[in-house]
């Protein structure tokens, strides 16, 4: 990519619907090149791995205005500081995590906001539930009392041609809206945290609210 970091930045934003937000993906992203970007406005970034996040955080504490996103699977070991360090997680994937994360959360008095990880079509390389097992574990998810749901999070399955892929995320946000409707007190269910650097303009048919760009934005990543 010739263009900078900001120029990149300035001509997405272009495309997106006022209301929709721009999660810098960060992963072997170096916080020089984090900077560039908060320096083009952008404020929500996301990472998926937990020790080379905090080693980031340490490096941008001066920037008191980020809000961290995590959107990696979730260790059980780990749980604690992850929900410590993020207020943001898109990659809630299983009511015993729902669970122990809500246990944390009570600890802590933290009231963290997540998205349930969902796979509409089977996936053996994806967490999360599907559309069953969610329906299925709503009521017991509805009993978490600090967590927020506040959308759903999906990735389409590798192969999908585009007309698949809007699919998958239509469908999500018909899931969204059906949990919504259940009008339980720690559901919001506004948000959709559907597209990434290949499909973030599909998402966009679908009315996504967040988009998790990284390739797009910093360049390929090194290996």
């Amino acid at each position: 990519m010739s263009s900078s970091i900001s120029e990149r930045i300035t001509k997405i934003r272009s495309t997106l619907p006022q209301g929709v937000k721009l999660i810098a993906v960060t992963k072997k992203v170096p916080s020089d090149k984090i900077r560039l970007a908060y320096e083009a406005g952008i404020r929500d970034f996301a990472e998926s791995r937990i020790q080379e996040a905090m080693g980031k955080r340490t490096e941008l504490e001066d920037l008191s205005d980020i809000t961290w996103h995590f959107i990696g699977h979730i260790q059980s070991n780990k749980a604690k500081k992850i929900i410590s360090n993020f207020p943001w997680i898109h990659s809630l994937d299983s009511l015993k995590l729902a669970q122990r994360l809500d246990r944390l959360a009570s600890e802590l008095e933290i009231n963290p906001l997540v998205c349930l990880q969902v796979k509409i079509l089977p996936d053996p390389n994806k967490s999360g539930w599907n559309i069953d097992e969610l329906k299925g574990d709503l009521p017991a998810l509805a009993l978490c009392k600090r967590l927020q749901f506040q959308g759903l999070m999906t990735i389409p399955p590798l192969g999908l041609n585009d007309v698949e892929i809007l699919d998958v995320f239509k469908r999500t946000k018909e899931l969204a809206t059906e949990i919504r409707d259940r009008n339980w007190q720690n559901f919001k269910m506004s948000d959709l945290s559907m597209g990434m650097s290949g499909d973030y303009k599909i998402a966009l048919q679908a009315d996504t609210t967040m988009v998790r760009l990284g390739t797009i934005l910093f360049g390929e990543r090194p290996l």
